[in-house]
């Protein structure tokens, strides 16, 4: 927190907009772009998309990263999505946050969630016990003023849950569930058959394949979503952008 906070405070006074042709830079060196992706929460998001991450930063109802939300006000307002799928909702942060981008842009987008929505976790999380996970998601939402999101409280490798993946055709699929290699290798094959051309999936966790050189108030991921980005083949998906440990991947159309 103390690193973050020297990074705002010594603002140069120098962010700039963030235009597509810019996400290379993510590519090329993702640590500075991580860098800008900070300074544009702090100086250039809208004031209540940084209400929202300020929220969900208080009392420990989410984790993630500033930048974060940097990278998903870019994602929304280039693509404006029309439906929106997370693996793994915990408290609803990243959810919620698409739904008011969605609100924020101007244009619906269905919000779509499957969790436990439990403190089950993997080799290396653990979550709190005694929460209403799904009812805590809802009254996250409540607090924003924004509609009820789908939820299907299964595991993702559920039959219901795949049934549901399979059941249409995805803008933007946000892995962000069992970090397991072997269950995130799963949902990525189960959530790539069901995207739309031209469609994203955003992959959690997945830095430490990468050149990415986390600063000491980010993380560089876990090893499991980190080896599956390494596996993804080119075509028929092009890595387009990544911020920090976040990593996203485009369906080729053709």
């Amino acid at each position: 927190m103390r690193e973050r906070r020297r990074l705002r405070e010594n603002y140069s006074g120098t962010a700039t907009e963030i235009t597509r042709t810019d996400w290379n830079q993510s590519l090329s060196d993702p640590t500075a772009f991580y860098l800008r992706c900070c300074e544009y929460f702090d100086h250039k998001l809208p004031a209540a998309l940084r209400h929202h991450r300020e929220y969900f930063t208080q009392n420990r109802r989410g984790f993630g990263e500033d930048a974060f939300h940097t990278m998903w006000f870019l994602l929304f307002r280039e693509f404006r999505p029309a439906n929106f799928l997370e693996i793994g909702v915990f408290r609803g942060q990243s959810l919620s946050f698409a739904s008011l981008l969605a609100h924020h842009g101007n244009f619906p987008c269905q919000v779509q969630g499957i969790s436990p929505f439990s403190p089950a976790g993997d080799a290396v999380s653990k979550y709190r016990s005694g929460l209403d996970y799904q009812a805590d998601t809802l009254q996250n939402f409540s607090h924003f003023k924004l509609p009820a999101p789908s939820l299907l409280k299964a595991y993702s490798t559920d039959p219901e849950a795949a049934r549901l993946v399979a059941s249409r055709a995805w803008d933007i699929t946000y892995i962000d569930g069992n970090h397991d290699y072997k269950v995130a290798r799963q949902d990525w094959e189960l959530c790539a058959k069901s995207l739309s051309p031209g469609g994203l999936i955003v992959l959690d966790d997945s830095g430490l394949s990468s050149r990415f050189q986390p600063p000491a108030f980010a993380t560089g991921g876990h090893p499991g979503p980190s080896q599956l980005a390494k596996e993804i083949s080119q075509p028929p998906f092009t890595e387009i952008l990544q911020v920090g440990h976040n990593r996203v991947f485009q369906k080729n159309s053709a």
